[in-house]
């Protein structure tokens, strides 16, 4: 069963979220997976939030690349979600910084984008890229994607 959510983001605008059903609260506590989620669209950031949260997911947001990698220096996550295009570094340039970071060389990554491009798929592929999700995307996908891997 799935359940709707209306985000209200700014006054004229909301975002439709399709969410799968609740997580237990226990385990919500116990073994939340710890995802960070990088994006210049405080849009996308709430959308990831909201989605990753209510799966079950403890959520870390950065608004660029060098937000993403002072707060990946300070605490190991499982997983990062990032946009491509973003000012100051994109999502390319992150994952290959991160993956030079202790802790981090392992760690999942997926591309969030509205490209579909081969070449930046295989640019972000060899920057250390596991996953590829196109803009606009659905909750559902999103997380079949986050446990796909995170296995």
């Amino acid at each position: 069963m799935a359940v709707v959510f209306v985000v209200p983001i700014v006054a004229t605008v909301a975002c439709l979220i399709n969410i799968p059903g609740p997580v237990n609260k226990e385990r919500r506590m116990t073994m939340a997976k710890r995802i960070m989620t990088v994006d210049d669209s405080a849009t996308i950031r709430t959308m990831l939030n909201l989605t990753l949260t209510h799966a079950g997911y403890e959520v870390v947001e950065a608004r660029d690349g060098d937000e993403a990698l002072a707060l990946l220096a300070q605490g190991a996550v499982d997983l990062l979600v990032t946009d491509l295009n973003m000012p100051k570094m994109d999502g390319i340039a992150l994952a290959g910084a991160a993956r030079k970071l202790p802790g981090s060389r392992f760690m999942p990554i997926i591309m969030l984008s509205t490209e579909s491009e081969g070449d930046k798929k295989a640019e972000a592929r060899s920057a250390g890229v596991s996953a590829w999700l196109t803009k606009p995307f659905k909750a559902p996908q999103l997380i079949g994607v986050v446990k796909m891997v995170l296995f």
